[in-house]
């Protein structure tokens, strides 16, 4: 009986820890390894700017895995601000941000 008890207060905890390793997957990458589609969307919003940095990020949303691409973009000029351009897998704008 103990050990049910035992079994049922450490499994949530495993599950959290499980779905934690995958939710924060994140690596950079180069532009040639951008999918077309979400190359086509980052460059709409990228205002004349250039990319200093993007990645490619896995988050847990409603239960499931997503892949999120997160480019770091620097406006043309001497104040160049940067902006952030999140896009999901299938070439979705999620946020523009100025940062």
């Amino acid at each position: 009986m103990r050990k049910r008890i035992i079994a049922w207060a450490v499994l949530p905890l495993a599950i959290g820890y499980a779905a934690a390793g995958f939710a924060g997957k994140s690596e950079e990458l180069k532009w040639a390894e951008v999918p077309a589609h979400v190359q086509k969307t980052i460059s709409k919003h990228m205002a004349g700017g250039e990319i200093e940095e993007i990645k490619k990020e896995t988050r847990m949303t409603g239960g499931k895995s997503r892949t999120i691409y997160e480019a770091i973009v620097r406006t043309p000029g001497p104040g160049g601000k940067k902006i952030e351009i999140e896009v999901d897998e299938d070439g979705n704008l999620i946020e523009l941000e100025d940062q």
